[in-house]
């Protein structure tokens, strides 16, 4: 299958060329401003599917919008008229199409485009009325309030909310690419005239704010945000993908004495906290149990054993370990244990626990297996 998609180069157009090829496309011809304009009777004539991405959003001067959604349109629909190819047609508008503004009822005038040359031609047409659209590879300080607040707060640089009641109903790409991906395959989401993405998010400002502002902590607090929420999940991919590319990493406090070190990775509220401990050749850590906190461990280097003696009794349980046969020991509440280094090199262990750590009510006790 021959494509086109015109504004290859944009946001939406970007992501998509991108899921094409990864889903092996390609026949794909990708149209941008920087393209020889010549070339657009070649892709009109061969064309099977045209997705139709390009547009202007904020143009110098306002009479732009009526050149470059509805001109632009006139053009690729008589370049289908010219070589008789009705194939299917995508335009992507806006929810602004029902407005009165410049930009409104540019996008308006190039749905009406679509529909007539539907009717004359028999052509497919799929318009879809985009609300904000957001995720990846999104210019800003530009159209979209989410790729401003992302890349400026990861940035160190302010941002301005004039009223964080608003309330924002938002696509994320992925969503939005799967369902172009539909459309291409004949399934798209149709209601009535026009096509929907399915998922959409509605949000206050001032909460999706509030979130991306807790991203930016999180690296601090060494925390990730609750990804069983769709938008939180999708909000949180955004803003690591605007982060300065000499940023990307960050330190962790190394907790380090004569016997190694203990750090903490990662801390969930909902899933408790992974943790990273490195003991010294023939060094033991624990010796102690726990009422309600579990563990699991996982030697992922060198070599030792997990020992556990349930409290009340005296038989003691022994696993060997070793980073050359990964496993996970699951630690258990209402058992002593410990766990020795029996190598001669530093051996590495992953600890997950069930709850993040409070030192006021620790939930650990000594005891000597």
């Amino acid at each position: 299958m021959k494509i086109l998609v015109t504004g290859a180069k944009g946001f939406i157009g970007k992501n998509l060329v991108a899921e094409l090829k990864n889903r092996n496309f390609t026949d794909i011809y990708e149209y941008s401003r920087d393209t020889n304009p010549a070339l657009l009777d070649d892709y009109c004539k061969e064309a099977d599917f045209i997705f139709h991405l390009a547009g202007v959003n904020r143009p110098q001067d306002q009479s732009e919008f009526m050149d470059g959604n509805y001109g632009f349109t006139s053009v690729l629909l008589n370049t289908l008229k010219k070589y008789q190819n009705n194939c299917p047609v995508m335009i992507s508008s806006s929810t602004q199409a029902i407005k009165d503004n410049p930009y409104g009822i540019s996008k308006r005038a190039g749905e009406r485009l679509l529909f007539d040359y539907s009717k004359e031609t028999g052509a497919k047409a799929l318009i879809y009325r985009f609300p904000n659209v957001f995720g990846k590879w999104c210019k800003p300080n530009y159209n979209s309030a989410v790729a401003t607040f992302c890349h400026n707060v990861s940035h160190d640089l302010s941002i301005q909310v004039n009223d964080p009641s608003v309330v924002m109903n938002l696509v994320y790409i992925d969503d939005v690419i799967e369902e172009m991906v539909n459309a291409l395959n004949s399934n798209e989401n149709s209601i009535g005239d026009f096509c929907e993405i399915p998922v959409v998010h509605t949000k206050p400002l001032g909460e999706i704010v509030e979130l991306i502002y807790s991203f930016k902590k999180s690296r601090e607090q060494r925390s990730v945000p609750n990804m069983t929420d769709a938008f939180t999940k999708k909000l949180y991919s955004t803003y690591l993908s605007y982060l300065p590319e000499d940023q990307f990493s960050y330190d962790l406090k190394m907790n380090i004495d004569q016997r190694g070190s203990f750090t903490e990775f990662i801390k969930t509220p909902e899933r408790g906290q992974v943790s990273v401990n490195v003991s010294k050749p023939g060094i033991t850590k624990g010796n102690h149990w726990h009422h309600t906190k579990n563990e699991k461990f996982l030697v992922v280097s060198g070599k030792g054993v997990i020992r556990f003696r349930k409290i009340d009794t005296e038989a003691v349980i022994e696993y060997f370990v070793s980073g050359n046969k990964l496993e996970v020991i699951d630690i258990p509440t209402g058992y002593t244990h410990n766990i020795e280094n029996l190598g001669d090199t530093d051996m590495v262990t992953i600890m997950w626990a069930n709850e993040l750590f409070d030192p006021e009510k620790p939930d650990t006790y000594y005891l000597e297996v």
